[in-house]
This record gives structure tokens, C-alpha cells and sequence, in this order.
């Protein structure tokens, strides 16, 4: 039984996106409405420094609503990662440092003086798209973020399905794209290697003769597609390949039903056509797509519901 009492009017929780180059923390009451949020830049040595830097986001988020860090009752954290519940690890976290070296879960709660759970950057994007995107009208849907990376996340009849070991989603270890058996496909994963954001901007070097090398970012390959840059093009058709592969195989697996497309590259609406037409070829022209309307907005929100039932829920160690 909970029988936690909370002032409803100065009680807050936070929610976290933690990303490998900027940090985004949202603030709101028991009631999920969301009341500021911060942004700024990820530290750059990350592992142990985040720390710090996330206590200090709490604090500022609740100074921003004219409290201190004793009126936020849970912080909940999304990252490129794999949570460990037991440990309080990220793992998979090739972005963020060593996380798997120490406790973040420990050690923020030692700050902060209160509960603080982790949770892989796309769940918690889905979690903000069933409760104020497509969730409000859908009650499964596959999340599909596609930016620095790729990953998914499932909801099925309104509840988060991550796994036995929260390595649901996980996509981008999925055996095509790229050779599967090479060792150097293994960090990332086959189809990662062929989807992420860099992946674009090394095939338009390779289309391109010469080769252009002033083009650093997949941003500046919509731009040239956009002016009809033939080579461009190319480039994101390929990307639309590959993630047209990747959904045939999650609806195989876990037929969702809806395909929710987030992420900075997921995004483009530039791809949504080109998608559509890989699916037609490969037989699949009826799946049902849509373009997340919430954006990094979504994150937030997810990491504020999840916070909100940790702090309505009794800790283990006060149940036992």
C-alpha cells in the first residue's frame, strides 16, 4: 500500500533526456503538466561528470518554479542506453562515457535525496507519445527514432514492453545493412551502421565525385536533395531502405499496427514518400506511418510520467 502524502501544489518531478551532446530536463507537478525546461550542452568528459551536471539541472529546474531540490520527489533519466534496475547502470552507452563503471542511479540520489530511475532514451520518448501523442487515440504503436542512431520503442495495449533485460527495440544490432560478422559492425549494430545520421553523410561522399568533404552533417544532405542534388538524393533513399527494412522486421516480431517516426532524421518528412515506396516494393504498401508531432517534447513528457510512478509507488526497501 502507498501511503505517501504529497502537497500537491509544491511537489515536482523532473524528467530527463540525456543525450551525448545536449541534456534536456523538464520540470512538472504530480499532474504531468510540464512547467519549464532546460537545455544545454552534455559535458564533455561524461561517465562520473554527469553527476554534477544532473543535480545541478535538478536544481536549476526547481529554482526556475521558485523551489529548491527538497520539493522534486523523483527524477526520471532516458538515455542511449540499456538500463540495469539492479545496479543502477546504463550500459550500451557508447555516448554518455563509462556509465557501467559506477552507479548513476546511486550516486544522484546520494545529491539529490530522492528517487531516481533510469530508462533508454526511446521508451521514454514512446512513453510521451502514448500519453500526449498518438497514444491518445492508439493503444499500440512502434516508436521508431532514427537520428544519431536508431532504436524503438514499443507499446503494446498502452504498457511499455522493454524486455526481460530492457534490450527491447534495440534495432540497430538487427543482421542487415551492414556485414553482420564483422567485428567492426558490433558496437553499433549492422543496420545502425547503415541508418544513423554519419551513415548519410558518408554515402553522399561516396556518391559524390569528387569526393566533398565540406559536407558534415546529414542536415546539409536534406538541403542539397532539396535543391536536387542528384547524389544526395541517392544518399537518402538509401536511408529510406534501410529503414523500410527495419520496419517489415518489427512488424514481423511484434505487428504493432502503427509506426510512429521520430527522431531529428526520422523526422523529415522528405523521407516519409521515398519510405512508403521501399515498403510498396518489398510488399508491405498497407503499414500505417505517421510523423511524431511532438518531438523532443516527447521525451520529456515520457520522463516525467515515469518519474510520477516512481514517486506514487512505495520504494522496495519501505515495503519490506
Amino acid at each position: 500500500m502507498n501511503n505517501k502524502v504529497y502537497n500537491l501544489g509544491s511537489t515536482f518531478v523532473v524528467g530527463v533526456d540525456l543525450g551525448g551532446t545536449k541534456v534536456r530536463g523538464g520540470i512538472a507537478g504530480l499532474d504531468g503538466r510540464v512547467l519549464c525546461e532546460i537545455v544545454e550542452a552534455t559535458t564533455p568528459a561524461a561517465g562520473r561528470d554527469l553527476v554534477p551536471q544532473l543535480s545541478g539541472l535538478v536544481s536549476r529546474l526547481a529554482a526556475a518554479v521558485g523551489y529548491d531540490t527538497s520539493a522534486v520527489v523523483a527524477t526520471a533519466i532516458g538515455g542511449a542506453g540499456i538500463p540495469d534496475a539492479d545496479s543502477g547502470r546504463f550500459g550500451r552507452a557508447p555516448n554518455l562515457g563509462n556509465l557501467e563503471e559506477f552507479s548513476l542511479v546511486s550516486d544522484l540520489e546520494s545529491v539529490l535525496g530522492h528517487q531516481v530511475v533510469l530508462e533508454n532514451d526511446v521508451n521514454i520518448a514512446a512513453l510521451g507519445e502514448l500519453h500526449e501523442g498518438v497514444g491518445t487515440q492508439h493503444d499500440s504503436f512502434a516508436f521508431v527514432s532514427v537520428g544519431t542512431g536508431i532504436g524503438v520503442g514499443l507499446i503494446l495495449d498502452r504498457q511499455l514492453w522493454a524486455g526481460v533485460n530492457g534490450g527491447a527495440g534495440e534495432v540497430g544490432y538487427l543482421p542487415f545493412g551492414a556485414d553482420p560478422l564483422h567485428p567492426t559492425n558490433h558496437r553499433r549494430g549492422p543496420l545502425e551502421e547503415v541508418v544513423a545520421g554519419d551513415a548519410i553523410v558518408r554515402r553522399y561522399r561516396e556518391y559524390s565525385t569528387p569526393t566533398t568533404e565540406s559536407v558534415i552533417d546529414a542536415a546539409e544532405v536534406f538541403n542539397l536533395a532539396e535543391r536536387g542534388d542528384v547524389h544526395a538524393v541517392a544518399s537518402l533513399d538509401e536511408e529510406a531502405k534501410w529503414i523500410a527494412f527495419a520496419l517489415v522486421a518489427i512488424d514481423a516480431v511484434t505487428n504493432p499496427g502503427l509506426f510512429v517516426l521520430g527522431g531529428g532524421i526520422g523526422t523529415r518528412l522528405e523521407l516519409h514518400e521515398p519510405v512508403r515506396a521501399w515498403l510498396t516494393r518489398l510488399g508491405h504498401p498497407e503499414f500505417e506511418i505517421v510523423v511524431s508531432s511532438l518531438g523532443s517534447h516527447a521525451s520529456i513528457v515520457g520522463a516525467v510520467r515515469l518519474a510520477i510512478d516512481l514517486a506514487l509507488q512505495p520504494r522496495e526497501r519501505e515495503a519490506s
